[in-house]
């Protein structure tokens, strides 16, 4: 689920329009990827769950910049 809402929000490029979120987004991804391959679960959950939020949070925040705009998405 973390991935996926990291691909919602790269098709939104909230890189490029919320680049906070999207930064605490793949921190924390990247962070869970590690903790995962370390048989770590409970913590790679933690870490993946707050990867999906910050990676709503940088989707729902670049699609609001868009509209602010009026760029098409």
């Amino acid at each position: 689920m973390a991935r996926a809402a990291l691909e919602a929000a790269r098709d939104v490029q909230a890189a490029r329009l919320s680049p906070g979120f999207w930064h605490q987004a793949e921190e924390a991804y990247r962070k869970g990827r590690l903790l995962y391959q370390d048989s770590r679960w409970d913590e790679a959950r933690i870490e993946f769950m707050r990867a999906k939020q910050a990676a709503e949070k940088a989707e729902n925040s670049a699609r609001l910049n868009r509209q602010r705009t009026g760029d098409i998405l």
